[in-house]
């Protein structure tokens, strides 16, 4: 049983289902063009904690909650949480989750970690090392502005390139074919599912694992111009791989690339010969309104292209007004020790095709 598929992708035998999801985001994203599609907006962005790092952790608490619930399972079905963070040594995740008992594996990406557990959850299923995984992210405004940047308390200014880390949480339950319609009180067969109100959304049927990209840019207020040239080099490789053209797709989805990345990642892919300027959607433009909330270039974080997935991709997909997309969230792999060393600021972007049932 061979999955690979030429250097970097893979395809997995038998696709592997979304079985439902959930999204959970801050008062500022819930102001935004998205807002009424969220299936929970916090009144404040502290979530009843007292520390902006408590409330991110409740943030994925909350998700992986409701994402359960929706899917009519309890923790006990599910074999393995990949899940990850901004934040130092992924404790929004570790505090967080720990409560669910179940066995974990930590993920970091950057802001592509969507992408990332997505991706190993597809993996682990489609290997058959198990039958339901979950798969959940998260970030902070508050808490990622005092990972690497400034308290909020200093005010600085930030310039018209920089990005919002967006407030909120993406979960998401994954599952094999067969048998995975039982939790929807339907028999199954092998790679079908009877539709119901538990789901399944969509479905996984390629993968693209990107490569660390560096083209040696410094700037931490310039996230999309970083990211660029990986999520270009992820996409060629994947159209290589697939024998796809930007065309086979409705959409070809960035996670956080903002205005200034979208345009990077558009002329370098020209450059190539790939023209993806008519397909190109990017969720830290998606999520904010540019005119009246004040992101600048658009939203980042990890939470930015998971909560964007749960509450307005997959409803595309379910409502088919698309029937393919590929979605690729970006990475920028710093911390601010680098960032303080001066060392510049690699990239990385991992690609999944997801497609309605």
């Amino acid at each position: 049983m061979n999955q690979r598929l030429g250097k970097a992708s893979m395809k997995p035998e038998e696709p592997v289902y979304i079985l439902n999801s959930a999204s959970i985001v801050g008062t500022k994203e819930g102001q935004g063009p998205l807002g009424l599609l969220f299936d929970k907006v916090g009144e404040d962005d502290m979530f009843g904690c007292e520390t902006w790092e408590d409330a991110e952790s409740t943030l994925q608490k909350d998700a992986v909650g409701l994402a359960l619930d929706k899917a009519g399972l309890r923790p006990e079905d599910i074999s393995f949480i990949f899940a990850g963070d901004l934040l130092g040594q992924s404790i929004a995740t570790s505090f967080g989750i720990s409560t669910y008992q179940i066995p974990l594996l930590g993920v970091y990406g950057a802001c592509s970690t969507c992408g990332e557990s997505l991706l190993l959850g597809t993996m682990s299923i489609a290997g058959g090392f198990a039958q339901k995984v979950v798969c959940v992210t998260s970030s902070h405004f508050a808490s990622a502005e005092k990972e690497f940047r400034f308290p909020l308390e200093y005010g600085n200014q930030r310039p018209l390139s920089a990005t919002w880390t967006v407030t909120g949480s993406g979960a998401f339950v994954l599952s094999a074919g067969q048998g995975a319609s039982e939790a929807n009180g339907t028999p199954g067969t092998k790679g079908t599912f009877a539709r119901g109100k538990n789901g399944p959304r969509a479905r996984i049927t390629g993968m693209t694992v990107g490569k660390i990209v560096d083209f040696g840019l410094k700037d931490s207020m310039n996230m999309g111009a970083c990211m660029a040239p990986a999520a270009a080099s992820t996409l060629e490789e994947h159209f290589t791989d697939f024998a796809s053209q930007p065309g086979d797709y409705d959409k070809i989805i960035t996670g956080d690339l903002g205005k200034v990345g979208q345009r990077v990642l558009i002329d370098l892919l020209q450059k190539k010969g790939y023209d993806i300027s008519e397909q190109h959607m990017d969720c830290g433009i998606e999520i904010f309104d540019g005119e009246s909330q004040d992101t600048h270039a658009g939203g980042s974080g990890c939470g930015c292209s998971a909560v964007t997935l749960s509450a307005y991709i997959l409803k595309q997909l379910e409502e088919n007004n698309w029937k393919k997309v590929l979605f690729m969230p970006t990475g920028a792999l710093l911390s601010k020790t680098s960032f303080n060393e001066g060392k510049s600021v690699p990239g990385i972007a991992h690609g999944l095709v997801i497609e309605a049932l």
